[in-house]
């Protein structure tokens, strides 16, 4: 120990100040725990400053971009339209800054210290803050570990000026005239979109079978229509094989359909995943449980094999999604506080910002038959929906997946304008147990797009309104 390093004593330690994190210290301080907060990057994580949140708003602009240019359709026609990206990156920045600076007044709010470095594990109660200049030691009664994940690197397409990861993607100083992104995920998919809306060359390389490969292919076809329609290439099956970088660009090679093809850019976005952020933490110290692949193995309260030591988030099984590692947060917090909690991931929706947004929620169809449910598939097209026509969007449906037997409601798919939103009722439904009677009956205001979950209910009970059965 460090002369003069005295211990300061936790009820709990939160190493990692993102949506996890954060989420995770607030929870514990309502409970009545002493909680300091480690964060070695900037407070809000990987979500609010590089990921979730800046995407979000690029792709809002993008769609304002693609929206001034008009559609004869409607009888909208303008000239001259033109994008100052400077602006645009600036604002995106003002978004990123309040809600930011926002999470640090909650901590404030909450007496939740916040302390920048970092964490090396000395034992099961006991670790080392660092930063450039200091080492103190911090004792804990419990620690909730929250570091989150990075993008994998490929070995063939190592990060540079033009070979970006998504952060480097969201931070482009100009718009590029061609992209090429490898990898057709929902990360490759929004920022491909949100750059073609802004009238760059998109190429997307993908090396399954389709792209957006957690989705049914009836909903990942909608969003491929519309990226053709936006000018966007899409190769599937396709394995990137390496990059030539020029002085103002960039070659890309990869193999489809046994041949080698190369494509030119002025940079390559790689989004071929993430790595869980748990090998600088010293957590063979401890003994901590863990995969393969870095990933943390906890148990339904989000405990690690080590008592006094709990794991949320990217670190952890299931996919890397914010609103996953919050509520696993919460669940770890209150489990300290001696809560009955437990996590339960059914009712937990996966998002893509895509054009059209895609949602679900719950089971889909293939997944409910191979858990032995007797199930029926309800859909809803968009198409009949005035509030969709009125906004000439009538393109996707909404579909619910039931039980045969009661109606009871375990799932549901979206695809269309609003389904970040939509999903939020469907997913309420099934937290609930509720049943398609129950949605049928709930009185839904007109014109709306919320009428199609309830179209859908109709559809399940076999009496329909506004299409044939």
């Amino acid at each position: 120990m460090v002369v003069g390093d005295f211990p300061v004593e936790l009820d709990t330690l939160v190493v990692g100040a993102g949506p996890g994190g954060y989420v995770a210290a607030i929870r514990a301080a309502q409970t009545g725990q002493k909680v300091t907060v480690v964060e070695k990057g900037n407070v809000g994580g990987v979500c609010l400053n590089v990921g979730c949140i800046p995407s979000k708003a690029l792709i809002e602009a993008s769609h304002k971009a693609e929206h001034a240019h008009g559609d004869e359709a409607l009888g909208i026609k303008t000239e001259n339209v033109s994008v100052d990206f400077s602006k645009v990156q600036e604002w995106k920045g003002t978004v990123v800054n309040k809600l930011t600076g926002g999470v640090s007044g909650l901590l404030k709010a909450n007496k939740i210290d916040l302390v920048q470095g970092e964490v090396y594990f000395v034992d099961k109660n006991t670790v080392k803050v660092m930063d450039d200049k200091n080492s103190q030691t911090y004792t804990f009664k419990h620690c909730i570990i929250a570091t989150g994940s990075r993008p994998i690197e490929l070995p063939t397409f190592k990060y540079s000026d033009r070979v970006l990861d998504s952060t480097g993607a969201l931070n482009l100083k100009d718009i590029p005239k061609k992209l090429v992104v490898i990898g057709g995920g929902y990360v490759g998919t929004e920022l491909g979109t949100a750059y073609a809306n802004f009238g760059t060359e998109v190429t997307i390389l993908e090396g399954m079978k389709d792209i957006l490969g957690g989705f049914e292919k009836q909903m990942s076809a909608l969003v491929k229509k519309k990226l053709k329609s936006k000018g966007v290439t899409i190769v599937t099956e396709a394995m990137a094989k390496g990059v030539e970088e020029t002085k103002d660009g960039v070659k890309v090679s990869y193999e489809a359909n046994g041949k080698e093809e190369t494509v030119d850019a002025d940079y390559v976005l790689v989004t071929v995943g993430r790595k869980p952020n748990t090998d600088e933490l010293g957590l063979e110290q401890v003994g901590i449980d863990m995969t393969d692949k870095g990933l943390i193995n906890i148990d339904d309260q989000c405990r690690t094999n080590v008592d006094s030591i709990f794991a949320i988030g990217d670190i952890v099984a299931g996919p890397p999604l914010a609103h996953k590692a919050s509520y696993e947060g919460k669940v770890a917090a209150e489990v300290i506080a001696g809560e009955n909690s437990v996590i339960d991931y059914l009712a937990i929706p996966a998002v893509v910002f895509s054009d059209p947004e895609l949602a679900t929620v719950g089971y889909n169809e293939e997944e409910a038959k191979e858990a032995g449910y007797d199930v029926a598939a309800s859909k809803f097209p968009f198409a009949a929906n005035g509030r969709a026509l009125s906004l000439n969007a009538g393109e996707g449906f909404l579909k619910l997946i039931t039980r045969k037997n009661d109606g009871l409601i375990i799932g549901g798919q979206i695809a269309g304008p609003n389904a970040s939103d939509m999903v939020a009722e469907v997913g309420l439904a099934i937290e609930a147990g509720m049943t398609v009677e129950d949605l049928a009956l709930t009185i839904h205001a007109h014109p709306t797009l919320g009428e199609i979950t309830m179209e859908a209910a109709e559809v399940a009970m076999g009496t329909p309104i506004h299409i044939t059965k």
